[in-house]
């Protein structure tokens, strides 16, 4: 199986997922994040204790892409502490900018590598972004 397979297979796998999209009523954030250009909107929950995030969780409406990457990101960040959370995002917008390209760097984002080859499509790059801005947003 090709690279671009498997991770088109990742990407279509975590926007059908239902395990990261639901209600988090004990969530200690929340964020609402929209991109108006395409009309994708999610809003984002975390709970966090003790400096870590114990869980996350999101809601909300898109294309694939949007709703994949909010996927794989509430799986990446479920047990890391919210500095580190705030790396990853940064890590992750790196890669999308372009700006990030050492491979080893890049396995820390696990299955959200995959969304890397958006950057080729300026037009879903909003798509992608749009749950680590909420991220970011969400960690103020």
């Amino acid at each position: 199986m090709a690279i671009e397979e498997m991770y088109t297979r990742l990407i279509t796998e975590h926007s059908r997922d239902k395990r990261n999209r639901r209600e988090m009523p004990e969530a200690t954030h929340s964020h609402r994040g929209v991109n108006p250009s395409c009309g994708d909107e999610i809003t984002l929950r975390l709970r966090e204790e003790d400096g870590v995030i114990k869980d996350a969780a999101f809601t909300g409406s898109g294309c694939a892409i949007s709703q994949a990457s909010a996927s794989m990101m509430a799986d990446l960040l479920t047990g890391r502490t919210a500095e580190d959370a705030k790396r990853l995002a940064e890590l992750f917008l790196g890669m999308i900018r372009g700006d990030v390209t050492d491979e080893a760097q890049l396995e820390e984002l696990e299955e959200a590598i995959s969304l890397r080859g958006v950057a080729k499509m300026p037009a879903r790059v909003k798509c992608a972004v749009l749950p680590w801005h909420t991220l970011q947003e969400s960690l103020k």
